[in-house]
């Protein structure tokens, strides 16, 4: 924990007092988003300290020219970049004409600002003395409708406090930004046109290279006392800015309210020469609605997420806050409507890595929509892999791959690999096995095995074709190996025989071959359509079970475990128990060659094979890989800790599950890594999902059976959670004196509870 200044609520996240160190820390926490747009919560007023100031949209990118020190042969040309957009939040305020500005005004009192989960919205409040000694109330409430996604709202309030002052509002849209990743100070945005028509503004732009045509726009409200005020503007505009100047007298104690709505549509959407139309459409709904009955229609619209998604933990309110933290931020960041994108580990909270898609999605997010939305969701995420394999065997080409192999990027857009380091880019190629992991997880959870003939088949052909390419055949150990990669624990790069990357290669080689057995008796119309497009042959096929019977899986008689990799005993093995605090985090304190030769690992990487594949393996087992790789686990990566917290808690170690699951429930709000400033690490949030549902709630599917093996930790009395399994919804409390079942649905289901098979009946409660 390196921050401890968010006051514990079950529903919201609270922050009192105004501290301007923590300012860029709480835009990163405060952040909203609706799944098509998102903004770090920045002050609407003007604010001239330290600030990271972000609007993004959904899906729309910049190429950025990969910057690397040497060039090699087959370097991505760029390294994507989610566009910091035009900002249409800002509000300037001034006071008798001094700007207020809460980094100049004399003194700051009553600061509290509130991101509201249970009906997502922001608010803020506070008092200010300015230097011309008037002292003003402030309040504020905005969010960004989940109901009209292309638009946001918000209310602004000022009250002065000691005397009659003139109050000016200047809303605005400003397309002069900057991102604060970038590798060449390019200009992202071309602005083409700025244009007023009385209230509302529009400002349209277009995405340098990748030609992504917006229209910002905004249209504003005013009233005094809540009653409306008819008033004309003032506007001014420049070449990338417009602002609208509403002025009047108020008196001490009244309080004069803007109203503002603003947003975006993009060419994704619409069409190009039509944005300042559906600009003024959807504004003109907006505006008619008002706020008050938008905010009404984005409490229910929550209200509707939380009925299926929430997990309430009673007798631990920072545990609470922490998974409704989560919870929340992953439905800010994707809702399944739009199969043109997926999530970013950042979501819309920052600018690192690049708001692109990575194997975390397929890992650790497809669990978490699959069970708390409908199962389409879940299969969305899916086909949008299905839609790039065309991309990804270009991307297999481009290292000389052939006849169809695929190698899905590690980080993307648009399905070309955009990563520019190279022990990612060309060796971290596990990613690989997770696409074909999804594939296997959501047939295992949700019965449907449609996707596979229809699509997933031709996936795992081509990933089966990279794995089979890939391997060496080794005349000293006679058997197939995998040389040059970097697994999960990316603290080693270059390595040989990483064995959770041999162990997924050869189960995606065994899947395949699975699946081209069934559909070829079951959907003979697929399997001959998938043979034709293809051209597999008997021949291939043999070949792939000859790799995957005779692979290589490096292995330690002495310590009786698999070794992360052939060199992982040559390294002095110092437990992180025995180094000094002050040397961590490591990737913060070290030098990368002292980490590459140093035995901690980032995230699980052997156990990460465990995890995925635990049928595979006896409890014993776990154990004895457990206790001898988590010592030398350091939990730099948000992705860590959550797995070990599934897997303490099937060891019954649960006060280590529970100390593993506060870390990843509580990792941004507690600023675990010392880099929230950055912004969320929103994909790692489904892994605190994971940790109450599949590690204290010991959730699998065991033979085509739905299975839980409930434990509780000591620091709750109860926790709960809703699971949609193949379309019927199971809820599961558990509470020190038992688990009890109960099912919306129509037909009975069969259930395994420590074992021992149970039948939930529709709108019965079942014990256990």
């Amino acid at each position: 924990m390196n921050q401890d200044y968010i006051i514990p609520n079950e529903w919201s996240i609270l922050e009192e007092g105004f501290d301007a160190k923590m300012v860029k820390s709480s835009e990163s926490l405060f952040s909203i988003g609706n799944g098509a747009m998102g903004q770090r919560a920045n002050f609407e007023e003007k604010y001239t300290g330290e600030t990271f100031q972000g609007s993004y949209i959904a899906g729309v990118y910049y190429p950025d020219k990969t910057r690397v020190g040497w060039w090699k042969n087959g370097y991505p040309e760029y390294f994507a970049k989610v566009l910091n957009a035009p900002s249409w939040i800002g509000i300037n305020v001034k006071i008798n004409e001094e700007d207020l500005d809460l980094h100049t005004c004399k003194s700051v009192s009553k600061f509290k600002r509130e991101l509201n989960m249970k009906e997502g919205w922001l608010a803020r409040s506070f008092e200010a003395v300015l230097q011309n000694d008037i002292k003003i109330k402030v309040d504020t409430k905005r969010f960004l409708s989940l109901e009209l996604d292309e638009v946001g709202a918000i209310e602004y309030n000022v009250t002065p406090i000691n005397g009659d002052c003139k109050v000016t509002f200047s809303p605005y849209l400003d397309a002069g930004i900057t991102n604060e990743d970038t590798n060449w100070d390019d200009q992202f945005w071309d602005v083409l046109e700025v244009t007023q028509n009385n209230q509302q503004s529009y400002i349209e732009a277009k995405t340098m290279k990748t030609n992504f045509h917006t229209c910002t726009f905004m249209e504003s409200r005013l009233f005094i006392n809540d009653n409306e005020v008819i008033t004309g503007c003032n506007n001014n505009k420049t070449t990338n800015f417009t602002a609208c100047h509403y002025q009047q007298e108020i008196k001490k104690n009244e309080t004069y309210t803007i109203h503002k709505f603003g947003g975006y549509v993009v060419d994704r959407n619409h069409k190009k020469d039509e944005l300042v139309a559906a600009a003024k459409d959807i504004l003109d709904k907006a505006v008619s609605f008002g706020f008050e009955a938008m905010l009404e229609t984005q409490k229910n619209s929550w209200a509707e997420i939380w009925n299926m998604s929430d997990i309430t933990i009673d007798g631990d309110v920072k545990a609470q806050q922490g998974i409704r933290f989560n919870i929340f931020q992953l439905n800010q960041t994707y809702l399944g409507t739009d199969i043109s994108l997926n999530i970013g580990p950042k979501g819309f909270t920052g600018e690192k890595y690049g708001g692109s898609t990575y194997w975390d999605t397929e890992a650790y997010c497809i669990p978490f929509y699959m069970a708390t939305k409908d199962q389409s969701v879940a299969r969305t995420l899916l086909e949008y892999r299905y839609n790039h394999l065309e991309k990804a065997i270009e991307n297999a080409a481009k290292l000389g791959f052939k006849n169809g192999a695929a190698l899905y990027p590690m980080v993307t857009m648009n399905g070309e690999e955009c990563h520019n380091e190279w022990e990612i880019t060309f060796e971290e190629i596990h990613r690989n096995g997770a696409i074909a992991f999804a594939i296997f997880n959501y047939y295992r959870f949700t019965d449907d095995y449609s996707y596979i003939p229809e699509k997933g088949l031709e996936v795992l052909i081509g990933i089966a074709r990279f794995w089979h390419q890939r391997v060496n055949f080794s005349t000293d150990k006679n058997k197939y190996v995998m040389l040059g990669v970097t697994g999960p624990n990316e603290y080693e790069n270059n390595i040989n025989n990483n064995w959770y990357t041999n162990y997924i290669a050869k189960w995606c080689l065994e899947y395949t071959l699975k699946n081209i057995e069934i559909v070829k008796v079951d959907h003979i119309s697929d399997y001959i359509r998938i043979k034709e497009k293809t051209n597999f042959t008997d021949e291939e096929l043999a070949s792939f079970k000859d790799v995957a019977d005779n692979m290589y899986f490096p292995y330690s008689e002495k310590h009786d475990v698999y070794l992360q990799q052939d060199g992982f005993l040559d390294k002095e093995l110092i437990t992180v128990a025995d180094l000094d605090k002050s040397q961590r985090p490591i990737n913060q304190k070290w030098s990368w060659d002292r980490i590459l030769r140093s035995p901690y690992i980032k995230q699980a990487d052997v156990l990460q094979g465990f995890y995925m594949f635990e049928n595979d393996f006896s409890t014993e087992e776990l154990e004895r890989h457990f206790d001898f790789y988590e010592p030398f686990t350091v939990h730099e990566s948000s992705l860590s800790p959550c797995v070990h917290s599934i897997q303490a808690a099937k060891l019954n170690r649960m006060d280590q599950a529970y100390e593993f699951y506060l870390r990843t429930s509580r990792l941004d709000l507690d600023d675990y890594n010392h880099e929230v400033e950055e912004g969320l690490h929103i994909t790692s949030m489904a892994g605190t999902w994971m940790s109450i549902v599949e590690g204290f709630g010991g959730m699998r599917v065991l033979n085509n059976t739905l299975s839980f093996s409930p434990k509780i930790p000591n620091q709750w009395d109860s926790y709960s959670f809703k699971v949609n399994f193949r379309n019927q919804v199971i809820t599961v409390k558990v509470s020190k004196k038992g688990t009890h079942f109960e099912l919306d649905g129509k037909n009975e289901v069969k259930i395994l509870v420590n074992g021992e098979i149970t039948t939930i009946s529709p709108n019965n409660l079942q014990t256990a």
